[in-house]
């Protein structure tokens, strides 16, 4: 017993003067990693509408809208919360649409809101959103 207490007393004793081995983050920041994948990115001019990104999403992340197949008008909404950062989307997009952007990482929040994400042009998002808006109030005078 006697060995355990002095090795461990020699261990404490040196620990007290060193550095200590952390990083203050978020005040001094490191460079991000090459190959680390954050927040999704999708481009939608390259995008045909093909799902496959959907098909193979282990987590059901992604939802592709098609607001006009014949015009491309298409929405994806992402749902960072769910999405397990695995870049199988990626991978299988046959026309490079999605990409695992490494500058965006930081996603924590004290709110839901911020985790669902739309992608597109701003007047598609525009319309879904005022879309769902509009049948989330229909919804709400039936219930009451």
């Amino acid at each position: 017993m006697g060995f355990k207490i002095g090795s461990m007393l020699g261990d404490v004793m040196r620990s007290l003067f060193k550095k200590p081995a952390t990083e203050l983050y978020p005040f001094q920041r490191t460079a991000t990693p090459q190959r680390l994948r954050g927040q999704l990115q999708w481009d939608p001019a390259k995008c045909t509408g093909c799902q496959l990104c959907i098909k193979d999403c282990p987590s059901d992340a992604i939802e592709l809208i098609t607001l006009d197949k014949v015009n491309k008008k298409f929405v994806l909404r992402y749902h960072a919360d769910r999405c397990t950062y695995c870049a199988q989307c990626v991978v299988n997009c046959r026309f490079k649409c999605l990409d695992m952007d490494k500058e965006t990482w930081e996603l924590a929040s004290t709110s839901r809101e911020p985790f669902t994400v739309y992608y597109g042009k701003d007047e598609d998002v525009q319309f879904l959103l005022e879309k769902i808006a509009k049948d989330n109030s229909g919804d709400n005078e039936c219930k009451e």
